[in-house]
């Protein structure tokens, strides 16, 4: 399909740069199957589903994957966005015409990098001197990564470690936050509970590449970036039963969709899943296993807007997002959330 059949017009106010609090009073935009909205709160989602049906969330914990360093006189920025060993990362860097295989990266604080490999997306791979695991470098040297929509606008600063972090994280990973997830209260799932609504967690280590441009004309041509996921066995079949008992799956967040996506087969059975995924669901594509989602308004030409295209329809979303636009719902990782329920 045409990538610009996936633009429209954002006012740049309509971006938020800071959360609401307290987080759970965001706005949600509920889009039925027909094409209807409601105008709701995030407060109003155990409303908004029925007894039996399930959250499913991801509990990737956002590491402080921004680095800001030297080589030789010139400064090197990286933003690393995936693991690919205990010491290596892949990185994209900013700079990066000033940084050759061999160079090594100051980032202060006794925290050194080597860049090993330059890849075709123009990523490097970067080695990290030393014993000590690179979390425990990166909580000395690193600050949060933002989204470069916010970074942009404004310097990143101490309420982001607390603000871009859902109350889900444990296991550490990320580079960006489940932003659908950055809504949810301990008084929240309280309700949710309450109502009847099952949950369940999985894990999918969101890349700096889900912030990446489509620079094709065409869907078919644009290559997806890969990202590590897991889901276990106890999760999978807890899942499975739900979905025979009748209970909706509904994603919290794209991350979570996209992994229980590539966990399940043709006739909807979700398995065990370790490793990763590059999944890309562009209208057309059937879904498995997935009901319902839970998520955040996206960008233009995005692939996220992409994949709420193929869950709700091109024109239902299209419509959604303008009748966001022309009601002041604030956009993207910071910004009010959507529930969408085809």
């Amino acid at each position: 399909m045409r990538v610009d059949l996936f633009d429209f017009e954002l006012p740049p106010e309509r971006i938020a740069l800071r959360p609401v609090s307290p987080r759970d009073s965001a706005r949600m935009l509920c889009v039925g199957g027909e094409g209807n909205m409601v105008d709701a709160s995030v407060r109003d989602l155990p409303q908004k589903l029925r007894k039996g049906d399930c959250l499913i969330f991801n509990d990737t914990r956002v590491i402080p994957a921004q680095l800001t360093g030297r080589r030789g006189d010139a400064t090197i920025g990286a933003t690393l966005h995936k693991r690919i060993d205990l010491r290596r990362w892949q990185a994209f860097i900013r700079n990066a015409k000033r940084l050759h295989m061999g160079d090594c990266i100051d980032f202060g604080h006794g925290v050194l990098a080597n860049a090993e490999e330059h890849h075709d997306d123009g990523s490097f791979t970067l080695f990290f001197e030393g014993d000590e695991p690179v979390e425990v470098l990166l909580e000395r040297a690193g600050t949060m990564p933002l989204p470069p929509y916010i970074a942009g606008k404004r310097p990143t600063d101490a309420r982001d470690t607390e603000d871009y972090q859902t109350m889900f994280a444990q296991k550490d990973g990320a580079v960006a936050a489940p932003t659908a997830s950055l809504h949810f209260t301990p008084e929240l799932m309280q309700a949710v509970h309450d109502a009847g609504i099952e949950t369940a967690t999985l894990t999918l280590h969101v890349g700096a590449g889900t912030f990446l441009p489509v620079k094709v004309d065409d869907t078919t041509s644009h290559r997806m970036h890969s990202e590590w996921g897991s889901i276990d066995a106890a999760t999978a079949d807890r899942l499975n039963s739900i979905s025979e008992n009748g209970g909706r799956l509904v994603a919290v967040g794209t991350t979570s969709l996209r992994l229980v996506e590539s966990a399940a087969d043709q006739n909807g059975i979700v398995h065990p899943f370790e490793g990763d995924t590059d999944i890309f669901i562009t209208p057309g594509y059937r879904f498995k296993a997935i009901n319902g989602l839970m998520t955040n308004f996206h960008l233009p030409k995005s692939t996220l807007f992409m994949l709420v295209s193929a869950l709700m329809g091109r024109e239902t979303m299209q419509a959604a997002y303008a009748h966001a636009i022309a009601n002041e719902y604030r956009f993207y990782s910071y910004g009010d959330s959507s529930l969408l329920l085809p």
